[in-house]
C-alpha cells in the first residue's frame, strides 16, 4: 500500500501499518495498511474513488463484534465513529442516524424524545452501522424493525438512498445490493412520551448482573439456535471457564470470550473453535459464530 501516493488533503488523515489492537473491544489484532478516519462524508466518498480498486475495504465502529487476526489486515479499515456520527429527529415518529453513532446514544436521545420502543439499542456494543448490517438487537429488540431507509456508499463514492425493502432481513443476517455500505439510516419509532432513563437503567444493570462488563471481550460470540441459548449449550457443555492462552470462556456468561490482558487472536479464534466443536460434540448442535473475523493470521 506503501505504493499508493494519497491525495495531500487526506495523508495527514490515514495513518498506515496501525494496530488494530487499538480499535477493537477485544484489545488483539494486527497492523491494519491503511486505516481511516474521515471528517465527513464527502471525505470518504474522495478516498473511495481514490482507493484501488483490487484494495479490500473494512469498516469499523467501535470495535466490537470484531476479531482482527494477529497478522493484521491488508486493506484499508475505515472508521465510522465520529465523522458519521450524526442523530437527528426528522419528525414525529423518525429519526435519521449516521452510520457511525453510539447505539447507547440512540437509545438516550429517543427516550429524550419521548419515542419507542427504542431502549433495546443500549444493550448493542457498537455503533447504528453494525447494527444495520448484522440486524443487531438486545432485550428482544431488533434493529430492522424500526429502519424505514438506508443511505449508502459505493467504491466509487456515490451515495444512494434504498428503502429497507431492498434488503433481505433475517436473525443476526442482512443481505442487500453488493458492493455498498451503509453510512446512515433513517428509523421509525411510535411516540412513547413516558419513556424515561429509568428504562435505560433498568435494562442496563440486568445486563451488567448477567455478562461481564468491564472486561475485554467482542459482545455475544455465537447466535442463539432456534429455540434454544448458545450460552445455555455451552455452559451444559462444561465451559465455562475454559481457558487457551489469555482467553477465556466467562464464569458469568458462557457466550463471552474474554481476554484476560495477555490474550493474541490466535488464542481467541481457536477458544471459539474449541467450543465450536465442544459443544456439536456434545449436543449435537452446530454453533454460529456472530463476531466476524477478519485479517491473516501470524506468519
Amino acid at each position: 500500500m506503501n505504493a499508493y501516493a494519497l491525495p495531500p488533503n487526506l495523508a495527514a488523515r490515514v495513518l498506515r501499518d496501525e494496530p488494530m489492537a487499538r480499535h477493537t473491544s477485544w484489545h488483539v489484532g494486527g497492523p491494519a495498511d491503511l486505516y481511516f478516519r474521515p471528517a465527513n462524508v464527502d471525505e470518504l466518498a474522495e478516498f473511495l474513488a481514490w482507493l484501488p480498486a483490487h484494495v479490500p475495504v473494512h469498516w469499523i465502529g467501535l470495535g466490537s463484534n470484531l476479531l482482527v487476526r494477529d497478522g493484521g489486515i491488508r486493506g484499508a479499515v475505515i472508521e465510522t465513529h465520529g465523522a458519521l456520527g450524526g442523530l437527528e429527529r426528522v419528525d414525529e415518529h423518525h429519526v435519521r442516524g449516521g452510520a457511525g453513532v453510539a447505539c447507547a446514544k440512540l437509545a438516550k436521545q429517543c427516550v429524550k424524545w419521548g419515542l419507542g420502543p427504542a431502549e433495546f439499542f443500549a444493550g448493542i456494543p457498537g455503533t447504528l452501522g453494525g447494527a444495520l448490517a448484522m440486524n443487531a438487537g438486545a432485550f428482544g429488540g431488533e434493529t430492522w424493525r424500526h429502519v424505514v431507509s438506508v443511505t449508502t456508499i459505493d467504491r466509487a463514492g456515490a451515495c444512494r438512498e434504498r428503502p429497507a425493502a431492498d434488503y433481505t432481513v433475517g436473525y443476526r443476517h442482512v443481505s442487500g445490493p453488493a458492493d455498498e455500505w451503509f453510512l446512515g439510516a433513517r428509523l421509525r419509532f411510535e411516540s412513547r412520551p413516558d419513556a424515561s432513563n429509568e428504562d435505560i437503567r433498568v435494562l442496563l444493570a440486568r445486563r451488567k448482573a448477567t455478562q461481564p462488563i468491564g472486561e475485554w471481550s467482542c459482545g455475544s460470540v455465537f447466535t442463539n439456535p432456534p429455540g434454544d441459548h448458545a450460552a445455555r449449550l455451552i455452559d451444559s457443555s462444561g465451559l465455562k471457564g475454559w481457558r487457551i492462552g489469555g482467553a477465556r470462556v466467562s464464569e458469568r456468561h458462557a457466550n463471552f470470550i474474554v481476554n484476560d490482558g495477555t490474550a493474541t487472536a490466535a488464542d481467541i479464534e481457536q477458544l471459539i473453535a474449541h467450543v465450536r466443536q465442544t459443544v456439536e460434540r456434545t449436543h449435537g448442535v452446530k454453533l454460529t459464530p456472530e463476531v466476524r473475523i477478519v485479517g491473516e493470521a501470524q506468519p
